[in-house]
């Protein structure tokens, strides 16, 4: 739905009050105990209407124009009618539209001039004074009560707009993490298994440099289109890997040496972008923690879908011995943020027999 311009809206409450005070000023005179009113009554009315059609351009001077437009028409002993609806308007919109204290000020500027109108106007005296307080007091009220609200308003939007933009951000990041993380850690180990045969078995160099070589360019693969959907702005920003891609992650571990089971119970070719996404992710930085962490320690990944919840395991042997400290750091942290936000659970840390085991459960939501 289309916002209708300000300037039309204030063209027709121009045209409404104007209509208002011409037909109701002769009305409201004679139930006053006045007979007739005067031309110059109706040139002071018309005068406070059609001010008004600038008010959101020059509120202070509109307020200003109405005011004295309504202290000539009192001062000459006209009846109290429609005239107060645009001294109103006009207080209204200097309170909505300015800060407090120049409000304040150019409030209290104009009531001073009405109460003065009220006690020296023919005619008039102390009974018209509360009348002028009224018609001044409560439109600044509710126009800054207005103001107060839209800037709250307006307040909450950009803050939301910078929780998102801070959320954008950690979520590129944690997707940089993964991507950049793992991939530097399998060319790590086979950067290591070519220096290490290169002396007496440069074929199996070659091999290791081939692999490096392959898991370089798909590192970059990825990482340019995760890269690419945040400048292109897309709406759908999903980077493109997911379960569907596991084989390949795996078999990129086992080709430095790491020997990876893999189990997999249920059907998971329809889970949700965000779960899917969030189990392939959980399972690449596991794994890469095993590069780094575990040596040649033989890794396994469970992934079983039993009723709404999805559950991703993966351990792995270590290198023996007693069981090793937890690993603390922002792998593990931008996991348990993953799994948080889709609403699941994550736990980690050494096993009792050696190795080190990542569970996480999240919730599907088809």
């Amino acid at each position: 739905m289309k916002r209708v311009p300000g300037y039309l809206t204030d063209g027709l409450l121009t045209l409404v009050l104007l209509a208002i005070g011409l037909a109701g000023t002769a009305p409201a005179g004679r139930n006053q105990g006045i007979p007739s009113v005067s031309g110059w009554a109706y040139a002071l009315v018309v005068i406070a209407a059609v001010v008004l059609a600038a008010r959101r351009l020059l509120p202070v001077t509109v307020l200003a124009v109405t005011t004295v437009a309504v202290y000539l028409y009192l001062l000459g002993g006209y009846p109290f009618g429609p005239i107060l609806l645009s001294l109103a308007i006009a207080v209204y919109t200097v309170a909505a539209h300015r800060p407090l204290g120049q409000a304040a000020i150019a409030a209290a500027g104009a009531l001073g001039l009405l109460i003065i109108a009220g006690l020296i106007g023919d005619g008039l005296g102390m009974e018209a004074v509360a009348p002028q307080v009224a018609w001044v007091a409560g439109p600044l009220a509710i126009g800054v009560t207005v103001r107060v609200g839209r800037e709250q308003a307006l307040q909450n939007r950009r803050d939301e707009a910078r929780r998102q933009a801070d959320a954008e951000r950690l979520r590129v990041a944690q997707e940089v993490h993964d991507v950049v993380g793992h991939g530097l850690a399998a060319i790590m180990m086979q950067a290591d298994i070519a220096l290490h045969v290169l002396p007496k078995q440069p074929e199996q160099a070659e091999a290791a440099l081939t692999a490096i070589s392959r898991t370089s360019r798909e590192s970059l693969d990825e990482l340019r289109a995760t890269l690419g959907a945040v400048r292109r702005g897309d709406d759908d920003r999903s980077p493109v890997p997911g379960l569907a891609r596991l084989n390949e992650l795996v078999d990129r571990t086992r080709a430095v040496g790491v020997p990876v089971a893999v189990d997999v119970a249920g059907p998971l070719g329809s889970l949700p972008a965000a779960v899917d996404l969030a189990a392939y992710r959980i399972v690449q930085e596991s794994l890469t923690n095993v590069l780094r962490h575990a040596g040649t320690a033989t890794a396994s990944v469970r992934l079983a879908l039993t009723g709404d919840d999805l559950t991703v395991s993966i351990s792995d042997t270590g290198r023996g011995g007693p069981p090793r400290p937890a690993r603390d750091g922002h792998g593990l942290a931008g996991m348990k943020e993953r799994v948080s936000a889709l609403g699941g659970s994550l736990t980690a840390g050494p096993q009792p027999e050696g190795g080190f085991a990542v569970t996480a459960t999240l919730p599907v939501r088809r």
